[in-house]
């Protein structure tokens, strides 16, 4: 580590501190597996997230004929009125939807319903065998999403979100267990920055800092283009997109959690997977500032990288 990066990565700890956010950050350069990171391997429970190995093998199973993608599932109302939750997790009817579309609408507008049908079709140790027979590790998958549901934040009234927030700021122990279960990294479903750039290094391109793929290509190539279409863009997106770069990524969100992980791919060929799992020190339910400082970290590091290459 040059003296220039050690003095960026203490100032970018110093800006998430007074940002009251802690965070886990990696960036990695896919052709040359040049990375730079803070915190990379502190494991976090990892809420939405999981939906992309969960659409991983989903679609790996279709494509060995264990499951059929256009099988329609009839998927119960969600009837949620909380904020937050998207699709069918808000109706009030039950519908009747193809398994490839569920794996649309629970990537790319991250809808909990439609991605409990999937785990329904693959449950959590299934989900978690497959990664590994693929040799994707570090990433624990042990609920469906139903759980995520069922936190402080539905027991108080919208005045009192922050309640539940500071409940999830403060309740946690020095081992990462938490009162709060979804928030208990033994319980949770939980993984690294490190493992899902592993994970996307995976999906884009095998380098030198991961075994060769065993995704198949047309798999892969289905995840993603979920990612690349996903509809939650107000995280990272804004340091990312551009008429000269795409991002294609996943968010993910609980209580005082806010993460994403994506891959920039720039219009001179460079391509970057950057995950970042953050944890706010705010007892409050809207933090833009806090999204905000996620993705101008992220670029700091990403920029970094980049100017080693020019």
């Amino acid at each position: 580590m040059t003296p220039d990066t050690d003095r960026l990565l203490t100032a970018l700890r110093r800006d998430l501190r007074e940002g009251g956010l802690f965070g886990s950050f990696l960036v990695r350069d896919l052709e040359t597996g040049d990375e730079i990171g803070i915190e990379p391997d502190v494991e976090l429970p990892v809420a939405s997230l999981v939906k992309i190995p969960l659409a991983l093998v989903t679609l790996e199973r279709i494509r060995r004929g264990e499951l059929d993608g256009a099988r329609v599932i009839e998927v119960p109302p969600g009837r949620i009125t909380t904020p937050g939750p998207t699709g069918v997790s808000r109706f009030r009817h039950a519908a009747h939807i193809a398994v490839e579309d569920l794996i649309y609408l629970s990537t790319c507008i991250s809808d909990n319903s439609a991605a409990d049908a999937l785990f329904a079709l693959t449950p959590p140790d299934q989900v978690g065998s497959v990664l590994e027979e693929l040799g994707l590790r570090g990433v624990a998958v042990r609920h469906p999403m139903r759980e995520l549901m069922e936190t402080p934040v539905e027991r108080f009234d919208p005045a009192d979100v922050h309640l539940a927030h500071a409940l999830a700021i403060d309740a946690g122990t020095p081992g990462r267990g938490h009162r709060v279960p979804q928030l208990d990294i033994s319980r949770a479903n939980t993984g690294t920055a490190r493992a899902f750039v592993d994970l996307l290094q995976a999906l884009w391109r095998p380098g030198p800092t991961v075994e060769p793929s065993t995704v198949h290509p047309e798999v892969a190539a289905q995840v993603r283009g979920f990612m690349a279409n996903n509809l939650v863009r107000n995280r990272l997106a804004p340091d990312f997109d551009s008429d000269a770069s795409t991002w294609s990524s996943k968010t993910g969100m609980l209580l005082n959690l806010r993460h994403e992980v994506g891959v920039v791919e720039h219009a001179d060929g460079q391509t970057y997977a950057i995950a970042v799992l953050t944890e706010s020190r705010v007892a409050a339910g809207r933090q833009p500032g806090a999204d905000a400082l996620m993705g101008q970290v992220a670029r700091r590091l990403r920029d970094e990288l980049r100017s080693r290459w020019i």
